[in-house]
């Protein structure tokens, strides 16, 4: 995740569907879909990264040898599942940047549904947390579209993106290279960014002042959260994250969070679990952040999250 200087804001809902941005009647469904995520493997993953990062001098940075090495690791994974992909290059800080999006056969492509999250690290370190744990969790998920045998109605696309760490530089190539067509075709982008804090909170992408049709993306992971047990917070990432670009171009956005460097409240810390007045995540953008430094069961939730979120929104 991006840093920025001032604090997330956050917005408390006590009531999982119908937060006030949104009649209540008008969310859907709890009931689960999606398969079970095993949390086993997203955790192989976060170790492979690791190991990439420690081969390439400890980090995952764009324009460094581990980036390039990650983005050829997750894309043999998908190709050898099936999936359509592409390498897209872009130029940022006189070195070169890499998108790796992925297609899944089939499915409406005027009806794109599409998730993703940034592959790279700062250069302090390998990044686990931020951003490997949405990048495995995605990974796991998309591999398990093929494993389940799922025939979506719409077109899915997962993006792993680049260079996020130096601004959002990435997604916001991506964006701007679709023509018009092609990004009204894009029914939904889902961001997962740091899903598996040590000191995890549950944050969900608060749908306020975001494009029409975002309400939509919120209170259907607000509601699987629900269906668990786990109550949720709105949080108003702005310009933080990869769904910054897709929102400015009118794509809904919507997204999971477990926290950064902001400080967990002892309000927070009764609900959720773990230590008031510390961190959510204090080896944010350290060298720290290593594959010691995620939360197994916030991972587990996150990732299951997602393929609920999926399953629900393109079957």
């Amino acid at each position: 995740m991006k840093l920025r200087t001032i604090p997330i804001a956050l917005v408390t809902t006590g009531v999982l569907l119908g937060s006030g941005l949104g009649p209540a009647t008008a969310a859907p469904p709890t009931t689960l879909a999606g398969p079970n995520i095993p949390v086993s493997a997203v955790q192989a993953d976060l170790a492979q990264l690791q190991s990439i990062a420690t081969s390439n001098g400890g980090n995952r940075a764009h324009g460094r040898p581990g980036y390039l090495a990650s983005v050829n690791w997750v894309k043999s994974k998908l190709d050898a599942a099936g999936f359509t992909t592409r390498v897209q290059s872009f130029t940022s800080n006189g070195a070169t940047g890499y998108n790796l999006i992925a297609d899944w056969p089939g499915g409406d492509l005027n009806n794109v549904v599409m998730l993703g999250g940034h592959l790279d690290s700062v250069s302090a370190g390998p990044g686990i947390n931020d951003n490997g744990t949405g990048s495995a969790g995605l990974l796991e998920v998309a591999l398990a579209v093929r494993s389940s045998g799922f025939q979506p109605t719409k077109h899915l696309r997962f993006a792993w993106w680049g260079a996020e760490e130096l601004g959002l530089i990435g997604s916001t190539y991506y964006v701007n290279s679709l023509s018009t067509t092609d990004r009204s075709r894009i029914d939904a982008y889902l961001n997962f960014d740091m899903i598996g804090s040590p000191n995890p909170g549950y944050f969900v992408y608060s749908a306020s002042g975001q494009p029409s049709g975002s309400l939509q993306l919120q209170q259907t992971l607000q509601g699987y959260f629900g269906s668990i047990g786990v109550p949720t917070e709105l949080t108003s990432v702005g310009g933080r994250s990869d769904h910054a670009a897709f929102a400015r171009a009118g794509i809904p956005v919507g997204g999971t969070f477990t926290g950064a460097e902001g400080i967990k409240t002892s309000a927070q810390a009764q609900k959720w679990g773990g230590s008031a007045g510390v961190a959510f995540d204090r080896c944010y953008h350290r060298s720290c952040d290593t594959s010691s430094n995620v939360n197994a069961t916030a991972l587990d939730r996150n990732t299951d999250a997602i393929a609920h979120t999926l399953w629900t929104l393109a079957a």
